[in-house]
């Protein structure tokens, strides 16, 4: 892991990588799981702010199909 890498992490210009989180799991004695969900939900919040959900339509299903998955 180089220098470069971890700063481009740490200000923002990459994300981390299942490998880097790997990396950073070793370095830090934390598990890559943990990486990789600071990793989504930074990327979940970027998201959030982005998407404007009162434009997204609501898919609504046929009579017949609703009554026969409830």
């Amino acid at each position: 892991m180089t220098r470069a890498n971890v700063s481009a992490v740490v200000n923002g210009r990459a994300g981390i990588s299942p490998e880097m989180a790997v990396k950073l799991s070793a370095a830090f004695g934390n598990s890559a799981t943990f990486w990789t969900n600071l990793q989504t939900n930074y990327e979940l919040w970027h998201a959030e702010k982005k998407v404007k959900r009162s434009a997204i339509r609501h898919f609504k299903l046929p009579r017949s199909r609703q009554s026969a998955h409830a």
